[in-house]
């Protein structure tokens, strides 16, 4: 089958501010059309266009990963509205269903259910976190949804599930991503860890950042754990200080990744600070203060990349939303995944969730804003590029772009 290279209708953002689409968990007036019909329980609301195609997005509206599923909400909106106004597909418009996880995997879990159930979705967006997308994807498996993650990394999470894909890289990428650039930029040789042992993204990528580091001959001096919620660090910093690391790889969410760092510093552990795609929020330079300043972290995405897909991306965004950009990179890999299986529903020789999947999994070569996307015999895991980005005042300062490496899966 032949495939299209991707998402390039070039209609006028006024225009797409008609279109019956979604509108939940935005900052700013004026998102909602009319037309949208707001649901109760997991905090669901669709457009009720007669005869359209509903697609579901699990996103975190409220509680602790607030900014990653405005974002998502957002880029989701932006991709639909774009597809609808260019037709959409057999003269039928895409329905955005959106519910909220609340930040929660069991919440996660039953708002997937219901949009399912319910609201008769063939397709599933989200989530960011891992642990989420777990327990929509149980879901997804049983029913014979397709499911597309945004954000959600871990490895072994697509492992057996031919319905499960995603637009962003896994830890078996950004982990020996933030290890050679430890090692070969940094120069360090003796990293602590310290992970978030509720987080199966942070034990992943605590593992692979290990793995990978030391296979280049860095020693990993120790690693201490904490739980998602913690927010006093002093004995496990203390025990890591007493180890004398000349840096600490921090693998999990900006929500204590900040604190973690001031409180290193309070500790006297001057060491160079890294982690992953957690850190990606601009919450951490708040909580972190100057502590985190000059740290660095793997991500999929910088709005001051210099391409031309960037740019076309952020004046749409600008032009929808107030002259903003976005505030995390979910919001371009929510507006790729959407946009993705937007262009997959097209492409599908029947408009049902079997047809759906089986198009998702015959893409090659989609042009997503956050590089090119091919799922077609790669197990739901496209092969992508990372970038390294240093935390500075002004925000996230690009610092290194590693190339995905099809012959060992590994950066080059």
């Amino acid at each position: 089958m032949t495939i299209r290279n991707g998402f390039s209708w070039k209609v006028g953002i006024a225009a797409l501010a008609m279109s019956a689409i979604v509108a939940v968990g935005c900052n700013g007036g004026g998102d909602k059309p009319d037309g949208g019909t707001t649901g109760t329980g997991t905090g669901t609301t669709a457009s009720m266009d007669k005869g359209g195609i509903p697609l579901g997005l699990v996103a975190s509206q409220n509680g602790e990963l607030k900014p990653w599923g405005e974002d998502s909400v957002k880029g989701a909106q932006l991709a639909v509205e774009e597809f609808n106004a260019a037709g959409g597909v057999d003269g039928k418009k895409v329905n955005l269903v959106i519910a909220d996880s609340a930040s929660k995997p069991e919440t996660g879990k039953s708002a997937a259910e219901k949009l399912i159930s319910t609201d008769k979705v063939i397709g599933l967006l989200g989530e960011v976190a891992s642990g989420i997308t777990a327990q929509m994807g149980q879901v997804a498996t049983e029913k014979g949804i397709p499911l597309v993650a945004i954000g959600a990394t871990k490895t072994t999470l697509t492992e057996g599930k031919p319905n499960m894909f995603r637009v962003c890289y896994t830890d078996a990428f950004q982990g020996p991503v933030m290890a050679k650039f430890a090692y070969e930029q940094l120069k360090l040789r003796n990293v602590a860890l310290i992970t978030d042992k509720k987080q199966p993204y942070s034990t992943g990528l605590s593992e692979s950042f290990k793995g990978y580091f030391e296979k280049l001959g860095g020693k990993i001096v120790d690693e201490e754990f904490y739980e998602t919620g913690q927010t006093q660090f002093q004995g496990q910093l203390t025990n890591l200080k007493d180890k004398k690391p000349d840096g600490l790889f921090m693998s999990g969410y900006f929500n204590e990744t900040g604190p973690l760092a001031r409180q290193a510093k309070e500790a006297g552990l001057d060491v160079k600070m890294m982690g992953g795609d957690g850190w990606d929020s601009s919450e951490i330079l708040q909580t972190g203060g100057d502590a985190i300043l000059g740290s660095f972290f793997c991500n999929h995405y910088n709005n001051k990349e210099d391409r031309p897909e960037v740019k076309d991306f952020l004046a749409k965004w600008a032009k929808k939303y107030d002259g903003k950009v976005p505030a995390t990179t979910m919001g371009a890999l929510a507006y790729d995944a959407t946009a993705l299986m937007c262009d997959a529903l097209k492409r599908a020789k029947s408009k049902d969730a079997k047809g759906l999947q089986d198009a998702i999994e015959d893409t090659v070569d989609f042009k997503g804003v956050s590089g090119a996307i091919t799922l077609k015999g790669k197990h739901g895991n496209p092969p992508k590029r990372a970038l390294v980005v240093q935390l500075a005042k002004e925000g996230q300062v690009f610092a290194k772009a590693y190339e995905y490496d099809d012959k060992t899966g590994l950066p080059k």
